[in-house]
């Protein structure tokens, strides 16, 4: 295929790919679901599990092989416009005055998906190792399938906290400020893990990991006060600030990726260095076209994504390793989430509500599981019943959320009168009275 073919066939492969997912995403949406549920169904079904089952003459002719790396070249720009965003929205500053539940329900939502997920790849590794794990079991896979179920998602758990109603809500914040903590110790050992896979050339571990440690350091001391100092100049055009911000994101995912890691961790390390203090805050304006290009382009990443995951191709192992680790993702994040929100002193209905919320895997998921497949972590069955535990947990969020409300609601319903607050001296209706029953744990700001 000559070049001139090659970009005009790019061109309406791209037209195909943003209607089909972007209309799959709305309709997402319509049924009370996230829009990259929509997306990533709309990248499955162009994949092996639909196009190519039901017309592998037109999925060849639409996706040829020398495609294939322009979509991923695609792929990963937008994961570093989409991630440099998010990494500049993770704001720590929210565990001033809820630290002691964000840190507890943190600590736990994480450690236990993480143990039962690396014990699963000890016990039963010659199993997993037929559907697609290494042969070899080194510790980089074993705790890659913890990462695996101790993930959640954080952008599409704060759309759900939004569309629910929850922003500004105990259970949301902790939420929300627990699922970011959680992905900062899941990229951590993700870094780990990449590192020590073994699959990069170069430098050994050692000399990759003093690199990777002094390029840290030299983001969060060196390139926070340069940005200080260039960003925020009040002659600087708009335009200059933001090609010097999409500039920057990805010189960061290139050195990331040049040390044998992924560009989402240089992309992410960029959103997190760059200034914030109180005067140098970015204008929303200013962020928002990276936002939404980011969100725009994602659909690449969903098919490329989707071009790796086989439905048909899981046998009745497949099914079983599928159903397994969905119940085992759902019961780990749910009961740790649950019980560390009820010991920090949320009630039980705020208690349920975060322990669901968590449950939430989404794009995070999908994009570390694509990073463990690129190092050979993963591949095959496995992979597809990995996505699909992704896609399975996060349909479940909303369903789940249902049910806690309306547990919430009976059992409002059937309080006894005698709860009540006593009418007359000493009461809250009484004359010099004073109600002295706490606040509800749903109020916004409150724990």
């Amino acid at each position: 295929m000559s070049s001139d073919a090659m970009i005009t066939h790019l061109v309406g492969v791209t037209a195909l790919i943003l209607i089909i997912a972007h209309t799959a995403g709305w309709l997402a949406r319509r049924l009370g679901q996230p829009t990259i549920i929509g997306q990533l169904i709309a990248g499955i079904a162009l994949g092996p599990s639909a196009l190519t089952a039901a017309f592998p003459n037109l999925s060849e002719m639409l996706f040829p092989a020398a495609l294939t790396p322009v979509l991923t070249g695609l792929a990963q720009i937008a994961l570093v416009l989409f991630l440099f965003a998010v990494g500049y929205e993770l704001d720590l500053g929210v565990l001033k005055g809820r630290a002691r539940s964000v840190l507890s329900v943190s600590v736990a939502a994480f450690l236990l998906p993480m143990a039962v997920g690396s014990g699963v790849a000890l016990l039963f590794h010659d199993r997993l190792a037929r559907l697609g794990a290494p042969k070899e079991m080194t510790v980089s896979s074993v705790l890659f399938f913890g990462v695996a179920l101790s993930i959640t998602a954080v952008p599409v758990l704060t759309a759900i906290v939004r569309e629910n109603g929850l922003a500004g809500t105990v259970p949301g914040i902790v939420a929300v400020s627990a699922a970011g903590l959680i992905d900062v110790m899941g990229w951590t050992v993700l870094v780990g893990t990449l590192l020590d896979s073994g699959g990069h050339e170069g430098p050994s571990l050692r000399v990759r990991l003093l690199l990777l440690v002094l390029f840290t350091v030299a983001m969060l001391l060196g390139a926070r006060r340069v940005l200080r100092r260039v960003l925020w100049r009040t002659a600087v055009d708009p335009s200059v600030r933001l090609a010097v911000l999409v500039g920057f994101a990805f010189a960061s995912a290139w050195v990331t990726n040049a040390l044998g890691l992924h560009v989402i961790f240089g992309a992410l390390l960029a959103g997190v260095v760059t200034p914030r203090e109180r005067g140098a805050t970015l204008d929303p304006d200013l962020l928002r076209p990276l936002h939404d290009i980011g969100l725009l382009l994602l659909p690449f990443f969903f098919v490329v994504s989707g071009r790796n995951v086989a439905i048909g191709g899981l046998d009745s192992a497949g099914v079983i390793a599928l159903a397994g680790v969905t119940v085992l993702a759902v019961v780990t994040k749910v009961v740790s989430g649950t019980v560390a929100a009820r010991f920090s002193g949320l009630d039980r209905h705020d208690a349920r509500t975060v322990g669901v919320l968590l449950n939430t895997r989404g794009l995070t998921e999908l994009i570390a599981l694509n990073a463990g497949l690129q190092a050979g972590l993963v591949s095959g069955p496995l992979y597809t019943a990995l996505v699909l535990m992704a896609l399975v947990t996060t349909v479940l969020t909303q369903p789940f959320l249902v049910v806690v409300r309306r547990l919430r609601e009976r059992a409002a319903r059937s309080a006894p009168a005698a709860d009540a607050p006593p009418a007359g001296p000493g009461g809250s209706d009484g004359p010099g009275g004073t109600d002295d029953s706490p606040l509800p744990s749903t109020a916004p700001g409150t724990l």
